[in-house]
């Protein structure tokens, strides 16, 4: 055999090691995807829609691949059977009560399986557990959202061209303080207003401050009658002894009322001089009668010094004061 047949043996057998190579390394890496070289449990859950999901798919958990889609079939019109292949030994993280969701890899990727939720006190997943399924999610519900938003979006557009359109025409409030301009001097008088009642405000503040401060500062009635325990102390007996002069003033009322209410009684003395007609014409007679009485007595008295039995008795007795009359001088 020639060199050149022996080099191109060579060069044949690198190409078909090369290949092999390859070939291996490209099993081993379908493998590991499709789960074929690791211990897998079964497991089911139902759709109504798969929403372009294909076998092979993966299925996450929190994130983490932990199986694919091993077979889709139907089950009914409106019920799709998804049996998913999970890794056993990520099972032991994931419980009976997980939801199975749809989802996608990514913004625009593969459609996938994400099981969501699940509580720890509940046991781990098991082979031909069924699992609940849930609401879709990822780019379709993101779509659904953006068509909803989109929705709004052109009702608040039409509801704001509607709006803009009233306020151009002078309806409604706000068209009316755009456009009547009478309004629009009673808004500027009542801003005026208000301007002046905040100002006035402002002052009563200040006063207010300022009242403050003199109430904190040293000085003035307030100030004692807040600190100043004798001040407090006089007035608290100047007010009882005011509590004690109006007891006194109204049992003085109480007895001038009891004094009028006798003098209004015609059973005593007073109150018939004062209420009794008669009473008060007797008494008129009886002072004319003494006035009447004293007049006759005078000129008895004088009768009397006339006579000579009694004249010696009244010379004496007229000597008698002219003499302490000369005494006093």
């Amino acid at each position: 055999m020639s060199a050149t047949d022996n080099k191109r043996s060579l060069i044949v057998g690198l190409f078909v090691f090369i290949g092999l190579i390859i070939l291996v390394a490209g099993i081993l890496v379908i493998g590991t995807q499709q789960n074929k070289f690791s211990k897998n449990i079964k497991v089911t859950t139902y759709f109504k829609d798969v929403k372009g999901l294909k076998v092979g798919n993966n299925v996450w958990f929190s994130g983490v691949k932990v199986g694919i889609i091993k077979d889709i079939a139907f089950e009914g019109v409106e019920n799709v059977r998804v049996t998913m292949n999970i890794e056993e030994k990520n099972s032991q993280f994931i419980r009976k009560d997980v939801i199975a969701t749809l989802g996608s890899d990514g913004l625009i990727g593969n459609s996938i399986i994400s099981l969501v939720g699940g509580n720890a006190q509940n046991p781990q997943i098991e082979e031909g557990d069924v699992l609940t399924s849930g609401p879709s999610g990822g780019m379709e519900q993101m779509m659904g959202l953006l068509q909803e938003n989109g929705a709004n979006l052109s009702t608040i557009t039409q509801n704001f061209a509607k709006l803009s359109q009233q306020m151009v025409d002078g309806k409604g409030t706000v068209g009316a303080l755009m456009t009547d301009d009478g309004i629009a001097t009673n808004l500027k008088s009542s801003v005026t207003t208000m301007n002046k009642v905040m100002s006035d405000a402002n002052v009563a503040v200040n006063n207010l401050v300022a009242l403050t401060q003199k109430l904190n500062s040293n000085q003035g009635l307030i100030h004692d009658l807040t600190t100043d325990t004798k001040v407090f102390a006089s007035l608290r007996d100047a007010a009882a002894q005011l509590q004690g002069v109006t007891q006194t003033a109204n049992a003085l009322v109480e007895n001038l009322n009891q004094t009028s209410a006798r003098l209004n009684d015609k059973d005593n003395a007073i109150g018939v001089l004062t209420n009794d007609p008669d009473a008060a014409n007797e008494i008129k007679q009886i002072l004319k009668n003494l006035n009447t009485s004293t007049e006759k007595l005078d000129q008895n008295m004088e009768a009397l010094q006339s006579n000579f039995l009694f004249r010696g008795f009244f010379k004496k007795k007229e000597k008698e004061a002219h003499k302490e009359v000369e005494e006093i001088k």
